[in-house]
């Protein structure tokens, strides 16, 4: 069972980390953030217009055709409660774009042209940020980061991670303590790559149990054992997760320069 933690301290400090990397470290006017109506960009979307003000904040929604109408509405509700307008908030449909590709790459299988439309995505985030003078704010959590739940220069590719310290189970909290409602600070993680794709089906496990794994390895420094020992866990789930983990730590990290053996003559 992962502890408690504080909620209104937690939110104070991502506020003021998200605020001061913004403006000093970067150096930036505002952000540019993707809401899909789904927990993780609510909970960052509001956290992002305390920091930086909802008058510096531009929300997009990019919706595809995996995409429900309701998550675009609760997009829409997300951005209006983080201040911005609705007539503010730019829809970007990607479907044109997608067919682009599909005519330019031939036939693609599920998991191509989704990973396809995370980049896609993330190119126009990019391309607006360029013009707002602003950094793209990141969504993902700590627990997609740790599995490496994310497509590689898609969602993953952004200039900051305000809820990257949060495990999944915290940002459903924090939804709450932020005031958002309860279908979307439960609703089923997905990235909506493909239609009917939620994130706890396609890895196999819930939020709450990869959780608890990674809270036990990464946070307490636990061995494997003591996670299982701990949590009644099976040590197939728990290599699972270490497994998860290990293949994807090229995600994490910048990519690597082959240094050549230099001989000056």
């Amino acid at each position: 069972m992962l502890p408690r933690i504080d909620l209104e301290l937690a939110r104070k400090s991502i506020v003021e980390g998200l605020k001061n990397y913004v403006f000093q470290v970067a150096g930036k006017k505002g952000g540019v953030i993707g809401v899909s109506g789904g927990v993780d960009s609510a909970v960052a979307a509001l956290l992002a217009a305390e920091a930086l003000g909802s008058e510096n904040l531009h929300p997009v929604i990019l919706p595809s055709l995996a995409t429900p109408k309701e998550d675009v509405e609760d997009a829409f509700l997300v951005a209006e409660k983080a201040g911005v307008t609705r007539e503010k908030v730019e829809v970007i449909e990607i479907e044109p774009i997608l067919r682009c590709f599909d005519k330019a790459l031939g036939p693609m299988t599920h998991m191509e042209r989704g990973n396809l439309a995370a980049r896609v995505r993330m190119s126009i985030l990019h391309q607006r940020a360029y013009k707002y003078n602003s950094i793209v704010i990141g969504t993902g959590d700590k627990s997609e980061l740790l599995i490496g739940y994310f497509t590689k220069y898609g969602d993953g590719g952004v200039d900051v991670l305000p809820i990257g310290g949060l495990y999944k189970t915290y940002v459903r909290q924090m939804a709450l303590h932020l005031g958002l409602p309860e279908r979307i600070a439960f609703k089923p993680s997905s990235p909506r790559l493909w239609p009917d794709h939620e994130a706890e089906k396609e890895i196999g496990l819930s939020y709450e149990i990869i959780d608890e794994i990674l809270f036990g390895l990464f946070d307490k420094r636990l061995k494997p054992e003591e996670v299982s020992k701990q949590t009644g866990i099976s040590m197939e789930i728990i290599q699972r997760v270490i497994n998860m983990h290990l293949k994807t730590d090229h995600k994490r990290r910048p990519p690597p320069v082959i240094e050549p053996v230099i001989r000056y003559l």
